[in-house]
């Protein structure tokens, strides 16, 4: 890499990218900080967001499609995106973060921690050296927590009310319970990810719905929100039941680690 090489951390509004920028904040002096917006991210990131800035001192670069969500929608026919057709990611995220970085020499810091297996690099481009600051310092999920609270940041908050991971309002990868979570935390998000999906009901050949188990008009219903509630108690009870001899963090980090095997989009999750 030559001098004119460009150092970009992509923040995602989640813990991992968030505490690797404050992990990096004064290891290089000219780093660019981005996040790539899709207008359509819980209002709790955008907070985090401003708080994370402000300890930074630095400005997040925010990056936005030159075409939204909805017209996007539109030229798939209506069809939203799913784990199968990501569309969003492709779209919404990527496109334009390669834009932003352009074909000169970049290196990409990613916040893949010490125990964690997988690829999570944010883009194939030829130009783009991907490093991983946590693994080579061996710091996992204990050690991000440690950054979070010790920088007075802490995790996103919308942890606090059941999220896992941050993310578009509607993401498909969310669970049961966090659809019934977003509707007793933001009914308005709720409502309007709804009436995304009812639109889909007149998709000639069938429909798309956010959450493989059920519409969200009908998993709104009191009854289907008791039965997800009591099926999410019992699950939690039976996973930390068979992990006695390790630590709340470890146990925590293997939780996470279940969560990811749906395989959330890098750019939007880490």
């Amino acid at each position: 890499m030559s001098q004119n090489t460009r150092h970009i951390l992509s923040l995602s509004g989640g813990k991992d990218s968030t505490a690797l920028a404050i992990l990096m904040r004064n290891s290089v002096s000219d780093m660019e900080y981005v996040f790539c917006d899709t207008n359509k991210e819980l209002p709790e990131t955008y907070d985090y967001l401003n708080q994370v800035e402000a300890y930074l001192g630095k400005k997040i670069t925010r990056i936005e499609a030159a075409r939204g969500f909805d017209h996007w929608l539109t030229l798939f026919q209506g069809y939203l995106p799913s784990i199968q057709a990501r569309w969003c990611t492709s779209y919404l995220k990527l496109k334009p973060f390669e834009d932003y970085v352009g074909d000169g020499p970049i290196i990409s810091y990613i916040g893949l921690r010490a125990d964690e297996n997988r690829d999570a690099r944010i883009s194939h481009k030829p130009n783009i050296k991907v490093v991983y600051p946590f693994k080579e310092q061996n710091i996992g999920y204990e050690g991000v927590q440690r950054i979070l609270i010790e920088s007075g940041i802490g995790m996103p908050p919308y942890t606090k009310w059941g999220r896992s991971r941050s993310g578009c309002y509607f993401c498909f990868f969310q669970k049961s319970i966090e659809w019934v979570k977003l509707l007793e935390n933001h009914p308005d998000l709720f409502n309007l990810a709804q009436e995304y999906e009812d639109k889909s009901l007149d998709i000639k050949g069938g429909h798309f719905q956010w959450n493989d188990d059920m519409p969200l008009r009908e998993l709104r219903r009191p009854e289907n929100i008791d039965k997800i509630k009591l099926r999410y108690e019992d699950n939690k009870k039976r996973r930390w039941a068979n992990r006695p001899n390790k630590k709340l963090v470890e146990t925590l980090a293997d939780l996470e680690d279940e969560e990811r095997e749906t395989g959330g989009c890098a750019i939007c999750h880490l």
